[in-house]
């Protein structure tokens, strides 16, 4: 049985849920210099829709999340986790590690040298600038 304290921290987890989703939504589509009209019309789902899911009056169904998170380059993954975080990786970078993994052992190992090496460069330039 559900009591009003678990159905309050339900509908206050429920409701910062929405919110989360909806600021992400908002926040990548400013990144990406995108308008409502434009994440609707390459989403196929209706401006109003748009509005509502970044106001947190709604909340997508999956194959409109996902179609959001595509449009944003982002992972469905990290449109709905409640991570400010940007610690999950875009689309970009998801497809090339798929595409590494798929390559012989030999070939995985001179692609990680060189991002080794990057990586140690990058970070040598940051200590001493």
């Amino acid at each position: 049985m559900i009591t009003f304290a678990d159905n309050y921290t339900f509908n206050l987890l429920f409701t910062y849920f929405f919110m989360k989703l909806g600021e992400k939504i908002t926040k990548l589509k400013k990144q990406k210099k995108l308008s409502q009209v434009a994440l609707a019309e390459t989403t196929g789902i209706s401006r109003d829709a748009i509005s509502k899911y970044e106001r947190g009056d709604s909340v997508p169904s999956v194959d409109y999340a996902k179609r959001i998170a595509d449009a944003l380059g982002v992972s469905l993954d990290y449109l709905v986790s409640d991570s400010d975080i940007e610690d999950v990786l875009d689309n970009d970078t998801v497809n090339r590690i798929k595409e590494i993994q798929i390559l012989p052992d030999s070939e995985k190992d001179k692609i990680y040298s060189i991002i080794d090496a990057l990586i140690r460069d990058y970070k040598t330039k940051k200590a001493y600038a």
